[in-house]
């Protein structure tokens, strides 16, 4: 437990450290948009094509791992849609409920996976990415669609699947997983300059999410924010975990499952909300209720994971 906590604990000191830099004003806000923009584009596709090319896809656990995730998420989301008529939200508030039970927060997961299980640990969580990322996007603008206050310039499903198909984070994993694939290696110049770019990811990724956190829009919004938490950070863990124990999934692939099951709330679902017609400030109070309890629950999702 203490070794688990000792680990995680830088982590969660740059999103308090984030949060601090951005009430106090010590950096303009000017600086946040631009660091998170050159993170997502730049920082962390250098970090995943690395760890994807020195990855081990030959695992027999790799793929049950990645289907349990997908498999868990997915029975969520329905879970989530059948609560509506019993959670008495508007509509636009449900999409913002929808997106925190299911949405993870990759930035955190790839960088507790790195500091905690190295390059190994990162390769199977770019594994979990494919598994994830493309599909709750997929089934996030549809329910947005159906209940979100939605405006002419909103998204449709049909312009969804391309956007997805550039996603960064999703080609960086699909390039790594390629070039592994192929056995193909990286000139002696770029393979440095991906570690050196990489390694710039975490702290301003870490940064930027303390930096987003929002305790007025928590406080506003407590109660919802609370049942979205309970399936974000207990319920689809807790699915996933079964799901893989079923079908024999244990030691590293096993742990990088739960970890990434129990992520915080993503951040980019509150430009979705906003884009989009959901409830932008629920969006904000889930996302922060989600990052402050995972400090908690994460600890003791990955102590029990072993």
């Amino acid at each position: 437990m203490l070794t688990t906590i000792t680990a995680l604990t830088p982590v969660f000191l740059l999103i308090v450290m984030g949060y601090a830099l951005k009430r106090r004003g010590w950096v303009t806000d000017t600086f946040w948009a631009p660091a998170e923009r050159i993170t997502y584009y730049l920082f962390f596709p250098a970090l995943l094509i690395s760890a994807g090319m020195r990855a081990n896809l030959s695992g027999e656990q790799v793929w049950p791992m990645a289907l349990s995730l997908f498999c868990a998420t997915f029975i969520v989301a329905l879970a989530a849609i059948a609560l509506k008529p019993v959670l008495g939200l508007k509509d636009a508030a449900f999409t913002s409920f929808f997106q925190g039970a299911i949405r993870p927060n990759t930035y955190v997961g790839v960088s507790v996976a790195l500091l905690m299980y190295g390059d190994a640990g990162v390769a199977l969580l770019s594994i979990a990415i494919l598994a994830v990322v493309p599909m709750v996007n997929l089934i996030a603008v549809p329910v947005l669609v159906r209940w979100g206050d939605a405006h002419a310039e909103a998204r449709t499903p049909q312009k969804a699947a391309p956007e997805i198909a550039r996603n960064p984070l999703v080609l960086a994993c699909l390039i790594g997983f390629g070039l592994n694939a192929l056995g193909v290696g990286l000139p002696p110049v770029i393979g440095p300059l991906l570690n050196i770019l990489g390694s710039a990811a975490l702290p301003i990724a870490l940064l930027a999410v303390g930096a987003g956190l929002d305790l007025p829009d928590l406080k506003a919004n407590a109660v919802t924010a609370a049942q979205a938490s309970a399936l974000k950070l207990i319920a689809l863990p807790a699915l996933t975990w079964m799901l893989a124990a079923a079908q024999g999934v244990s030691g590293l692939p096993f742990q990088m499952a739960v970890l990434y099951a129990c992520l915080s709330g993503s951040a980019s679902s509150y430009v979705l909300a906003r884009e989009m017609g959901g409830d932008a400030p629920l969006m904000a109070g889930i996302i922060t209720a989600t990052t402050l309890a995972a400090m908690v629950t994460m600890a003791l999702w990955l102590v029990a994971a072993g």
